[in-house]
């Protein structure tokens, strides 16, 4: 009796582990589903945001003369303050200011620190 039921508990143990790991292999694909979902529409943002500056030039040069002009008082384009006097001036949030301001400082303004 007992070696008739060592296979089926053998089995069930088995079956209990795989089941297991399944459930952390979905759990692990759902995570990394959203997270690809989410930074394609971040990429996506970010892109127009891109864009946006790109066919305002003027913007650019606006912004590179207040960047200058942060960098005369010691301040430098990527602090907190002008990133923040970014997201003000135009409407958008900080991270989205920062990118922004990277960009316009590496295409437009590359003298300003």
């Amino acid at each position: 009796m007992f070696l008739d039921s060592f296979p089926q508990r053998l089995l069930r143990r088995r079956h209990a582990r795989e089941t297991r790991g399944l459930g952390v292999g979905l759990g692990l694909a759902v995570v990394l589903g959203l997270a690809t979902a989410f930074s394609g529409s971040s990429a996506m943002a970010a892109s127009a945001l891109l864009e946006s500056v790109k066919q305002n030039p003027q913007l650019a040069k606006s912004l590179c003369a207040e960047f200058r002009k942060l960098n005369s008082q010691g301040v430098r384009s990527s602090s907190p303050q002008a990133i923040a006097m970014v997201a003000s001036r135009q409407g958008i949030s900080l991270p989205d200011a920062e990118i922004v301001t990277t960009y316009v400082v590496g295409l437009h303004c590359p003298d300003v620190r």
